[in-house]
């Protein structure tokens, strides 16, 4: 359980006003490491967000800290969300939802076959997730909503969980990061990198170190499509979290948006939404070799292909670059051959455990 609330302690009001749940282990460690690079041996910073909770890890559990306790002050029951299949978003929401007390309706599109989607899938299924397969037209996807969500007391959470008010939850994280430099645990980052598909947790660091005071560039590596991420909606989300927490709690600076240093980087997607490319392949064994991390192709390897592809770049050579690792390391032990009831999976997901 968290011990220090960073965001509430910079601004009081701010949180008197946002109740918070606290589902996280708070703060995540850091270190620095000593690497390859082709100019020669390197230091490079891990932010370690896959050790955010032993029931799930990564970065979505920052956002729901602050989500569930607006839904439940509005007294819903059940929450629901989306994601492709193999979603840790929805995943994460699902198990810590149960925790919480809320049944939960997970909404959830195809996407490529990965070695985590069987696992996830079956997670579901051992928490109890009503699974709703997600897609087609615009109608077929309204009906949808309407079928499954009408007088169920349902709070919606958007995919990816990246609201306003679920990036504040990063807000906060950007704040323990600068704390973290402010005792020397670590160097301040010029860069930091990390996988970015809703953009709720790029954008939630780069105002949190805004406030701080730091000019740390935000490398948000893209790993959705450009009709989700991209950096009018990007610009939106910035504009909207800010604008809310400035509207709760005036004593924060309207500039702050101005001051968020980010970047959103394209050139690492790749053919599609949890495809690989030989740069991430490269990179996942560079994370496994020399930092001992176990990173995937949807997210974590793409963001370390880009933190790879700026460490061998000379002109980076007196930077100090940061991973924020964003990967579940909680293991699931659950199947990975079949799922753990048929019943409770829609027909078409079943594609997903054939070899």
């Amino acid at each position: 359980m968290t011990t220090t609330d960073y965001l509430s302690d910079r601004f009081p009001t701010l949180g008197e006003r946002l109740p918070r749940s606290h589902l996280a282990a708070l703060p995540t460690p850091v270190s620095e490491h000593a690497v390859q690079s082709r100019s020669g041996p390197r230091p490079l910073t891990v932010k370690y967000d896959n050790l955010t909770g032993s029931v799930y890890g990564g970065n979505k559990v920052r956002k729901l800290e602050y989500i569930f306790p607006r839904a439940a002050e509005k007294h819903n029951l059940r929450i629901a969300t989306f994601g492709a299949v193999g979603s840790n978003h929805a995943l994460a929401t699902a198990l810590y939802a149960r925790e919480a007390g809320f049944e939960c309706t997970c909404f959830l599109s195809h996407q490529a076959k990965t070695p985590q989607v069987v696992a996830t899938l079956n997670m579901h299924l051992r928490n109890g997730t009503e699974l709703i397969r997600y897609g087609g037209a615009y109608s077929t996807r309204i009906n949808t909503l309407r079928q499954n969500l009408w007088g169920r007391h349902t709070w919606v959470i958007p995919m990816g969980g990246s609201s306003w008010l679920g990036t504040i939850g990063f807000v906060a994280a950007g704040l323990e990061l600068a704390e973290q430099v402010a005792k020397s645990d670590i160097e301040a980052p010029d860069k930091l990198y990390v996988g970015s598909g809703t953009m709720g947790t790029a954008v939630g660091i780069a105002v949190g170190l805004a406030i701080a005071g730091f000019d740390t560039e935000v490398n948000a590596v893209r790993v959705s499509d450009t009709s989700i991420m991209n950096a009018n909606a990007m610009r939106h989300l910035l504009d909207k979290t800010v604008a809310m927490m400035c509207r709760l709690d005036p004593s924060i600076s309207e500039n702050i948006a101005s001051r968020a240093s980010i970047r959103i980087r394209d050139e690492f997607f790749g053919p599609g939404y949890a495809q690989g490319t030989p740069a991430t392949k490269e990179a996942i064994a560079f994370a496994k070799n020399e930092l001992d991390l176990i990173l995937e192709t949807t997210y974590t390897g793409k963001a370390m292909a880009a933190l790879r592809s700026d460490m061998n770049d000379p002109a980076n050579d007196d930077l100090n670059l940061l991973y924020w690792h964003t990967y579940n390391s909680a293991p699931l032990d659950v199947p990975t051959d079949r799922p753990l009831d048929a019943d409770a999976l829609p027909n078409e997901f079943l594609r997903y455990f054939s070899n």
